[in-house]
């Protein structure tokens, strides 16, 4: 939840920048020339340590992508496929049939979902599907079908760490997320230095992402759809900025409460909207659909599917 919070006021800085525009004109290209040289090189030493290449034999096979693939394999296995046999029962969940009125928390299971679909759908189910499909061909689809499926249970996992370690505090407020359970899960196992670490590693990449990765890139990309239409967007963009830096702040402001309860409103539209677009685009094309199957499949037993997936 307090992920969610910074992710927000990551999206109102983000904001923010773009509105100072007119103050840092004479500053902005040198500006920009230092921050790409130093991410570059903050980059390039993450890519050397969690991007090398594990496959022994032709083309790269990221040992990230290896680590987050063995440990959703293992959890899966381990737990008897939780994913299929429990997902009957997370409906029930989401709809409430085991909630009551005294329940410690501050949102409800739907909100909690609604909450965590708001920062999926767009820059992850459009923008990196697209990119996966470019690198790795339509066979990337299959393999993004079964890393999906097998993420179910990691997101699980990650899901049921949070709520057994998440602390209630005094006045009603809960903290949860991966901060919490890597300190206190890592102490119980008598490692308390390297859950303090990992910790903290994990809120600094989670805030370097929500700016860089996320509001950022959303902000601007979304300023480049509007002012095809409002031209004043165009000409000054500042405005656009600080439009969305207020109205950003007017949702975050509230809490992890007024931030789900934004996102219990407009995220099943948004889902609706993504479902219904898909959904028109394979009807006009359903003639060719049978051909694009087929193709995903002889062509998902490759090397370059496999990455790009």
């Amino acid at each position: 939840m307090k992920g969610k919070v910074s992710s927000g006021l990551c999206a109102g800085l983000a904001g923010l920048l773009l509105a100072s525009g007119p103050v840092l004109a004479g500053q902005e290209e040198a500006a920009a020339g230092v921050l790409n040289e130093w991410l570059g090189q903050v980059n390039g030493f993450l890519a050397g340590f969690l991007f090398f290449d594990v496959w022994p034999g032709e083309g790269q096979f990221p040992f990230i992508v290896a680590w987050l693939v063995a440990g959703a394999v293992y959890l899966t296995v381990k737990m008897g496929f939780i994913n299929f046999r429990l997902l009957g029962h997370s409906i029930a969940i989401l709809r409430g049939r085991y909630s009551r009125p005294d329940d410690v928390g501050e949102v409800t299971p739907f909100q909690a979902l609604t909450t965590a679909l708001s920062a999926t759908v767009g820059l992850g189910n459009i923008a990196g599907v697209a990119i996966a499909v470019g690198i790795g061909g339509p066979g990337a689809t299959f393999w993004m079908i079964i890393a999906g499926l097998l993420g179910m249970t990691t997101k699980f996992t990650e899901a049921s760490l949070a709520q057994m370690y998440r602390e209630i505090r005094p006045d009603g407020h809960v903290m949860g997320g991966a901060m919490e359970y890597l300190s206190r899960g890592f102490s119980e196992l008598g490692w308390k230095g390297v859950g303090k670490v990992l910790a903290v590693l994990f809120s600094i990449l989670t805030i370097g992402a929500s700016l860089g990765g996320g509001n950022a890139f959303q902000v601007s990309q979304s300023l480049s759809a509007v002012k095809q239409e409002i031209t004043l967007f165009a000409q000054e963009p500042w405005i656009y900025g600080l439009v969305m830096a207020f109205l950003v702040g007017v949702v975050i402001i509230g809490g992890i409460r007024r931030i789900a309860h934004v996102a219990e409103a407009v995220v099943p539209t948004m889902v609706a909207i993504y479902l219904l677009a898909a959904g028109w685009i394979l009807l006009a094309n359903a003639e060719r659909v049978p051909e694009v199957f087929a193709l995903i499949v002889s062509s998902a037993f490759s090397m370059e599917a496999g990455i790009g997936g």
